[in-house]
């Protein structure tokens, strides 16, 4: 009688644990898509905050030009001193800023520059060459590299 009472009650013991085993699982699994949610709401609050908070952060920069102010600017292929210069510039010519790199600004470069400017490297057509090993295309560039001590920088009025 001793082992039946004994068996009837590890029967209970075991359907009770299961059971509080079962309760356990479901509330931890509660917990983890609280928590989700809990992350995904902060993301949206934090979006909503830089959306609406911070409009000019996403706004795009008002468009630049480069007007030179010496006699002649060098307009560079790279942004660099050291990378060959692709047509010289003369004083008071308009250049659109289409970037920048620390002290260099990236300008759009026109095919009047070739009647206006003094034309060093803007071939006809472009060409792929290999320097040092490395294959580059060169020709008809449509943008060249100028330091920004040689113009002055002021924004384009918009009408």
């Amino acid at each position: 009688m001793v082992g039946a009472e004994c068996s009837a009650l590890t029967d209970i013991n075991i359907r009770y644990s299961l059971s509080i085993m079962r309760t356990d699982h479901v509330i931890r699994n509660i917990q983890r898509a609280s928590q989700r949610g809990r992350a995904a709401s902060c993301a949206l609050v934090v979006t909503a905050t830089l959306l609406f908070l911070a409009p000019t952060a996403f706004s795009q920069a008002p468009a630049q030009q480069a007007l030179v102010q010496t006699s002649y600017a060098n307009v560079h292929s790279g942004s660099s001193t050291n990378d060959p210069p692709l047509v010289l510039v003369p004083q008071g010519t308009i250049l659109p800023i289409i970037g920048r790199r620390g002290e260099w600004l990236q300008v759009a470069l026109s095919p009047q520059l070739r009647e206006t400017g003094m034309v060093v490297r803007w071939y006809e057509g472009r060409h792929d060459i290999s320097r040092r090993g490395v294959r580059i295309t060169i020709g008809d560039e449509d943008s060249g590299w100028m330091h920004d001590s040689t113009v002055e920088i002021s924004d384009v009025a918009t009408p």
